[in-house]
């Protein structure tokens, strides 16, 4: 599957992450789903990401959950919809799998 294709997937599959989101209960916002090269070298630089990050293919969304209006941070948070998101597709890696709850994405290149 080409990038162009899976990039076309990752945004037909993103509504259903929110919608999925809503119908458990949860709140949402959107956080950084693309990403500028220079600004994943400089999250790598900090020691807070990778230097080939899938948002900088356009193939990963960092989704924020609230519940009653408080954000939810700890991975354990984002478990039941990482492991719905994991079964949309054989592509969808969900960040919590590595410490990283609110991330969702579709492997690319070996790349999570």
């Amino acid at each position: 599957m080409t990038l162009g294709e899976k990039q076309r997937l990752f945004a037909s599959l993103l509504p259903g992450l929110i919608q999925q989101a809503l119908a458990i209960g949860y709140e949402v916002t959107l956080g950084e789903c693309w990403r500028p090269p220079e600004m994943a070298e400089e999250y790598f630089r900090q020691g807070k990401g990778i230097r080939k990050s899938v948002h900088c293919d356009k193939l990963a969304i960092d989704l924020n959950l609230f519940k009653d209006g408080r954000y939810l941070e700890e991975t354990v948070d984002h478990q039941a919809l990482g492991t719905w998101w994991k079964q949309q597709h054989e592509l969808c890696c969900w960040g919590g799998d590595w410490g990283d709850g609110n991330h969702y994405s579709l492997e690319h290149s070996g790349r999570k």
